[in-house]
């Protein structure tokens, strides 16, 4: 197979442009001699005679112009390339890879994806429903660039291989059956349900954050019954099965049968945060991802 040399190559385009070596030599900031030189190591290469005399001069044999004709589409290939490779150092272009947990899916990506596509289209966003334990295992294999999780299930501040950006305050709001008697209760607090069946996980995350606020505000909750997705766990307190805590980034999975309540003196919150592999934060594409997750964070309401 011939050896194509892109910069020779370029040297014989400028030459057919300029017409003399002198003049290519005086554009490409060269001498006549290594002009000369460089084509003649570019036709042994190829194994073809890319310069004949005409005159006092050189023209391009008709190889040379079957060399040129394809040596352009490889010319306007390497210009697409750097156009694309300053958007990707920009942060206007690439691939970023995103496991976030169920909720923080269409509360914060899903909407900072779709400011992204209007904003960064050629910055290309992948998303990866996942769990804390599960996303932290990914982002430090490499297998995702960004992690959203809650702020308690995150490593620790002092891991050396992540680095973490706070996103989000969420507040968990009560959700009763429509009927209930505490429904429309002015300034109605956590401890006004101490006696009421609760609805939360058997275990995991939001078992841990349902027990710890009940138990905040000065009583242990009875779990009535046990459910991981909000769907589910709306639709037991729609149908007066208890009551539940839920995080208002939640607000999508809401139902009709379902009033839900902000609490007044005691309401728990929870803290959302990103996090990357340590150094990967200062990446333009990562960078750019952030601050959307960042913007669509500050514009949520807040508790």
């Amino acid at each position: 197979m011939s050896e194509w040399d892109i910069k020779k190559l370029y040297i014989l385009r400028t030459l057919r442009e300029q017409g003399t070596v002198t003049a290519t030599a005086e554009v490409l900031l060269m001498t006549p001699s290594a002009v000369s030189q460089q084509l003649s190591n570019l036709a042994k290469q190829l194994g073809v005679p890319l310069l004949e005399a005409h005159g006092r001069r050189v023209r391009l044999t008709d190889a040379a112009h079957l060399v040129l004709r394809h040596a352009e589409v490889v010319f306007a290939q390497l210009e697409r390339a750097d156009a694309e490779l300053a958007g990707y150092l920009k942060g206007e272009a690439g691939e970023v890879r995103i496991g976030a947990f169920s909720t923080a899916v269409p509360a914060l990506v899903v909407p900072a994806v779709q400011q992204l596509r209007r904003s960064h289209p050629a910055l290309e966003v992948r998303v990866r429903e996942a769990e804390a334990a599960e996303a932290y295992e990914l982002l430090s294999a490499g297998s995702v660039d960004l992690a959203l999780s809650l702020a308690a299930h995150a490593p620790s501040a002092r891991d050396p291989k992540f680095a973490l950006v706070p996103l989000l305050t969420d507040p968990l709001d009560v959700a009763l059956p429509a009927g209930h008697p505490l429904a429309a209760e002015p300034g109605l607090r956590l401890a006004d349900l101490a006696h009421e069946p609760w609805i939360y996980g058997g275990s995991g995350p939001w078992s841990q954050i349902t027990t710890a606020a009940c138990e905040a505000a000065g009583f242990v909750p009875e779990q009535a019954h046990s459910a991981a997705g909000w769907t589910a766990i709306l639709a037991m307190v729609e149908a007066g099965m208890g009551v539940a805590l839920v995080p208002r980034m939640a607000a999508a999975d809401r139902r009709a049968g379902v009033v839900t309540r902000i609490l007044s003196a005691d309401q728990p919150r929870r803290h959302v945060v990103a996090a990357v592999r340590r150094g990967a934060e200062d990446g333009p594409a990562v960078a750019r991802v952030l601050a959307a997750l960042r913007e669509v964070a500050n514009v949520r309401p807040a508790g």
